[in-house]
């Protein structure tokens, strides 16, 4: 189908100055026209606006059958054998693409001109192969079925523009490239980069002669017409370059949209037609009259009314041609026509306003596409045309009732219009009439309250989005006041809102937390804690993950806390915690938008720790989410410990879990390890807080999941010179089973934990340090006495025992000390040598 307008694509014409009659002419170049006639070529200046002017002539070697430019020159064919066939016609056919090589046509290139490093680089690539067949019961001309006008139109990347706004062909990179072609009544339109595809054909009201094909239009001639018809190559070519068309982000209209013809104009004796920049160069030549000649009759002296008239043409009298510039219109003007023109539609609501409006906004984004031939200055005006014709667009699609009727988000989006701007376009409706609200205009404004637009709707219009959800979508009234861009609603009326929900029975566990926020922000505190009761704190927490921006909301690219995620802290921390561990685990936060979420709300900064992230963390832990990095939440863990123990900093708030509670509740907190609480009880640890955190630590070492390698260059801090340090040191080394140097350590540190340590980690193939390492140590510090003496050979009784329960007497006897009284190891040696007879 092809719409037809009376617009004015074609503005002022001038006739360019031959001195022959042309055969062939073509544009190239900034500003220049050839002009062909037999053997010799004429070349004009064409400069806007300006007169055609001569600027020079050159002679060819035979007479031009066609000229083509091209940045190195023009190309001229000149004479050749021409051979004229049979033609048989068979059926049918289209081929696209590699299945066009199935045509059977062979295809082989040769080089006339000079051999250079370019031409072996050449190829022939098959896109399409079409076959026609005419129609021969009409008994149809061959000029009836005859093809012409074939074109090639690339359009490139808008990327290729240089900064100082200068197209360089060197830079251009191909973004989409376009095949026309064209019978006598019918053109065809493909688009043939990545796909052969094909796009438009154009059925022309009467037989056309020739076209051209430019990024904005079609222009055809017939024997005496000028047509102008609209092209869709800028809607392929923009999804070609950007990823993001046709998703809520960004539309353009389709390519399937229907073509028009902004206007049929009258031109007499049309020849050929040619298009070269914003100009269309036409020939025209009108057939000579046919002169009437007098034919005396033999009776002529009788009587002169005796006479025949038989018509001639006289030898020396030549048919008309002339050579015609006309300029088109700038993409500006006639964008601005077409608006014009569409408002005859806009009180009807038709689909007709949509078209006319994407053809508008076509023209725009092809005008924007050709940016090479734009004039200074000009760039910047159709991008603000573009803008306006989205405007356009996002209007027609949020009011009319259409089955694309959620273009209006993207569209409105690519305006740049705001919210309240939108809103302000609305015809709404007096108190006394009923408003009827689009589907179009609703899924806009649903769409960009969920995202977190850095705009606050007045008091006003809040309250008339409220109004348009209660009728529209009732359900959705509770995510609609969570928006930022609500911030400004009336209380009262929110409410309101809201209690008409449980009335129509769409009460809900996000109603009452709506209600709850509502509530706080009237600062009503009974009737916030009166909805906090509703639900039990599981159900609570599950409530949030319906809607997150009851706790958490986006401003200007910043996370803010609300009003109620700040009570929560106050009056339920485990509430909160639970809430936004159900988010994290819904895939509604991030892990690192958690963590800056909790710092906000307890007003830390980034290098301080709140004890609320803690309890996160932990809780992190215990809920094994997936999604979260094992190791670097235990590190994260174990940092914030070791840092409070250095530092003696108790947490800002009391933990929600003690060491215990996690240890029962978790797998990666392990049970600490018995030997542990003998070395800690060597010191007393009067802070409740410190055990707790060193708890903590000590339990997380010893787990099975924390990777200890990786804390060990972040334990200097905590120094070795504590008991709590000495622990976790030595816990570290255990873990890492370096057990000689612990034993070394706890020898010289803490004598009375050595034998509980022995016997929690010198077990299976480490059972040898009993009597390789221990024992002589032992003896080695008795010799040596002092304050420990006493300690040291208490220790050596039981490392004594031990042994002689698991090595044969002639191997004990070979690991006892040379220079040792043997009173004193006499009763091992009696309970070694028995102990086979006892077993």
């Amino acid at each position: 189908m092809v719409h037809l307008y009376n617009l004015h694509p074609f503005g002022s014409q001038q006739v360019v100055p031959c001195k022959l009659e042309p055969e062939q002419f073509c544009g190239g170049g900034r500003d220049a026209l050839f002009v062909a006639a037999g053997c010799k070529v004429e070349a004009f200046t064409v400069v806007g606006q300006e007169l055609c002017q001569p600027r020079c002539a050159f002679s060819t070697l035979g007479r031009v059958l066609r000229m083509v430019y091209s940045e190195a020159g023009t190309g001229n064919k000149t004479s050749q054998l021409e051979t004229d066939d049979f033609v048989i016609c068979q059926k049918p056919m289209e081929l696209l693409g590699e299945k066009s090589e199935q045509s059977g046509l062979l295809v082989t290139l040769e080089s006339t001109g000079w051999a250079d490093e370019s031409t072996k680089y050449s190829h022939v690539q098959h896109l399409l192969y079409r076959r026609f067949t005419p129609d021969i019961s009409f008994y149809s001309p061959s000029d009836e079925i005859k093809l012409h006008s074939l074109h090639l139109l690339p359009i490139y990347h808008t990327g290729s523009l240089t900064s100082d706004g200068k197209n360089l062909s060197q830079e251009k990179e191909l973004l989409s490239l376009f095949c026309f072609f064209s019978l006598p009544h019918v053109g065809y339109l493909y688009m043939v980069v990545k796909s052969v595809e094909l796009m438009s054909i154009y059925q022309y009201p009467e037989k056309s002669q020739q076209a051209v094909l430019t990024p904005q239009f079609l222009h055809v001639i017939t024997s005496n017409n000028l047509q102008c018809f609209t092209v869709r190559c800028s809607a392929a070519a923009a999804r070609e370059e950007d990823p993001y068309m046709d998703t809520t982000l960004k539309a353009c209209p389709p390519v399937s949209l229907d073509v028009c013809a902004l206007r049929i104009q009258l031109f007499i004796g049309l020849k050929a037609i040619c298009h070269f920049k914003n100009h269309i160069i036409l020939l025209t030549k009108a057939e000579p009259e046919a002169v009437p000649e007098r034919k005396e009759s033999p009776k002529r002296l009788l009587s002169r009314k005796d006479t025949s008239v038989k018509n001639r043409i006289p030898p020396a009298v030549e048919a008309g041609w002339n050579l015609y510039i006309v300029n088109t219109v700038s993409p500006m003007q006639l964008y601005k026509e077409m608006v014009d023109y569409s408002n005859t539609y806009k009180t009807i609501k038709t689909q007709s306003c949509i078209h006319l409006l994407s053809e508008a906004h076509l023209l725009v984004r092809a005008a924007l596409m050709d940016a090479g031939q734009l004039e200074p200055g000009e760039k910047a005006e159709l991008l603000e045309a573009f803008k306006e014709s989205c405007g356009h667009l996002g209007d027609c699609y949020s009011r009319l009732d259409t089955q694309h009727s959620h273009l209006a988000l993207p569209y409105y989006k690519m305006s740049g219009l705001t919210m309240a701007e939108v809103l302000a376009r609305v015809d709404w409706a007096v108190d006394s009439e009923p408003q009827k609200y689009e589907k179009g205009l609703i899924f806009y404004i649903n769409h960009s309250l969920y995202e977190n637009l850095d705009e606050e709707l007045s008091e006003e219009l809040a309250a008339k989005v409220v109004q348009m959800f209660h009728v529209t979508e009732p359900k959705q009234l509770p995510h609609v006041l969570c928006s930022p861009s609500m911030k400004n609603i009336n209380p009262l009326t929110a409410l309101s809102y809201l209690n008409k929900l449980d009335t129509y029975g769409f009460a809900s566990i996000l109603v009452t937390l709506t209600k709850a926020a509502v509530a706080l922000k009237m600062g009503n505190l009974d009737m916030y804690r009166d909805e906090m009761k509703s639900y039990s704190e599981m159900k609570l927490a599950c409530g949030f993950i319906l809607e997150p921006r009851l706790l958490i909301q986006q401003r200007k690219g910043q996370m803010v806390p609300t009003q109620l995620a700040a009570h929560l802290r106050e009056t339920q921390p485990g509430l909160l915690v639970a809430a936004v561990l159900g988010l994290q685990k819904n895939n509604k936060i991030g892990i690192e938008e958690a963590d800056s979420f909790f710092k906000v709300l307890c007003g830390q900064d980034e290098d301080t720790i709140p004890q609320l992230l803690v309890d996160f963390w932990e809780a992190q832990l215990v809920a094994c989410l997936p999604d979260v990095v094992l190791q670097e939440l235990c590190f994260k863990l174990t940092s914030q410990y070791i840092w409070r123990l250095s530092k003696r900093q108790p947490p800002d708030t009391t933990p929600l879990q003690t060491s215990e509670d996690l240890i029962n509740a978790c797998s990666h907190f392990g049970l600490i390890y018995p030997w542990v609480d003998v070395l800690i009880s060597s010191d007393s640890l009067a802070d409740k807080n410190y055990k707790e955190d060193l708890s903590k630590l000590q339990s997380l070492i010893c787990g099975p999941s924390f990777d200890i390698a990786s804390i060990i260059p972040f334990l200097e801090p905590l120094s070795e010179d504590t008991v709590a340090g000495l622990s976790v040191h030595v816990l570290c080394r255990t873990r890492l089973r370096e057990y000689e140097q612990c034993l070394d350590t706890l020898l010289e540190r803490c004598p009375q934990a050595v034998i509980p340590y022995a016997n929690h980690e010198l077990k299976e193939e480490n059972r040898t340090l009993w009597w390789k390492k221990l024992l002589p140590e032992l003896c080695q510090r008795i010799k040596c006495g002092g304050e420990k003496y006493q300690l040291y050979l208490t220790s050596l009784k039981e490392v004594l025992s031990i042994v002689a329960m698991e090595l044969e007497l002639r191997d004990f006897l070979n690991i006892l000390p040379e220079d040792g009284t043997a009173a004193f190891f006499l009763p091992y040696l009696l309970y070694c040598s028995r102990k086979k007879s006892l077993t």
